[in-house]
């Protein structure tokens, strides 16, 4: 029968976990991989704040040469049908007048329309031009260049 037991830490001596599981189970941290970056992987969520702060954005996701998307239709569209609808609102928000300034918008000739319609478009399609003038009104096509260019200064030099 063994009287004097040695201690425990004594005993450990060499070993990693010194009876406590795994090394990560027994220090008081929670589920952390470790200390410092230990654990930061794509799905560190607990971790992502310190990154952020210490490398940006870019640690996380894919970078380089990535493969280019069909660019995306940024025009913004509205049916003869809708304008027919909604015309009382449309003229309070868009109107001059009698004439409804649709100036960033192409107009689609889904729906009918029985109304005498005056527009200014960005652009029409050939359903909607049709539609608009059977009914009695008339659609004008802005382009870019004439709300954007001005005359141009030019300068004239005399050569010698």
């Amino acid at each position: 029968m063994k009287l004097k037991k040695s201690k425990k830490s004594v005993r450990q001596r060499g070993k990693t976990n010194h009876g406590h599981g795994a090394r990560k189970k027994w220090k008081g941290k929670g589920h952390r991989g470790g200390s410092g970056m230990a654990g930061t992987g794509k799905k560190a969520d607990h971790k992502k704040t310190l990154i952020n702060k210490k490398y940006g954005n870019s640690y996380f996701g894919r970078q380089g040469v990535t493969s280019r998307g069909t660019k995306k239709d940024k025009l913004l569209k509205i049916n003869v049908g809708d304008i027919e609808r909604n015309y009382n609102s449309l003229l309070k928000r868009y109107g001059e007048g009698d004439i409804l300034n649709l100036s960033d918008h192409k107009v689609l000739g889904s729906g009918e329309i029985t109304r005498k319609i005056n527009l200014k478009v960005l652009d029409i399609s050939k359903a909607a031009k049709e539609k608009i003038e059977k009914a009695g009104g008339n659609a004008e096509i802005l382009t870019k260049k004439d709300e954007e260019i001005s005359e141009p200064i030019v300068e004239e030099t005399k050569e010698e």
